[in-house]
């Protein structure tokens, strides 16, 4: 190394800096290829399930009522999915279960409006059946591609 060292300072001022510098870029060159390999591993972190339900956030209503069995929410679901529609006309939907005897009618009560991504509107809903009638007021949304869900529902005085 001495020996080049000496070699690149001898001869005209320009050439020795061309020769320092070509010496200085392979001692640079060879010093990093020299290093330690370093490789990074990341610890993937164990998934943990979300809660169903937490304290802190209410269970979204699941229909109506109580009152209303699989086959009277999925009819009533169907009138509330044509009833919300923005492209709907804005009239009332009703629907009817003839093997409960249940029915009812969805009525949207105002314009569809944007909360964060989903599509929503307000509804006033009757649920007719067994010797009782009621009103209940409530709102549902659609994310963009999903289905209708109950957001808020609350019995509405006749």
């Amino acid at each position: 190394m001495r020996l080049r060292l000496c070699k690149a300072l001898a001869g005209p001022p320009a050439s020795r800096i061309a020769r320092l510098l070509t010496l200085g870029l392979a001692a640079v060159s060879c010093a990093g290829c020299s290093g330690p390999v370093l490789s990074f591993r990341s610890e993937e972190a164990p998934v943990v399930p979300e809660p169903l339900v937490t304290g802190s956030i209410p269970k979204r209503p699941a229909s109506f009522g109580r009152d209303l069995d699989a086959e009277d929410w999925r009819r009533a679901h169907a009138a509330l999915s044509v009833a919300l529609d923005p492209q709907g006309n804005g009239r009332p939907v009703k629907w009817e279960n003839p093997e409960t005897a249940m029915r009812g009618a969805i009525n949207p009560t105002g314009l569809p409006y944007v909360a964060g991504d989903e599509i929503c509107r307000d509804f006033l809903a009757t649920v007719v059946g067994h010797a009782n009638s009621r009103f209940v007021r409530g709102t549902g949304c659609k994310p963009s591609g999903g289905e209708w869900e109950l957001k808020r529902v609350r019995s509405a005085k006749s």
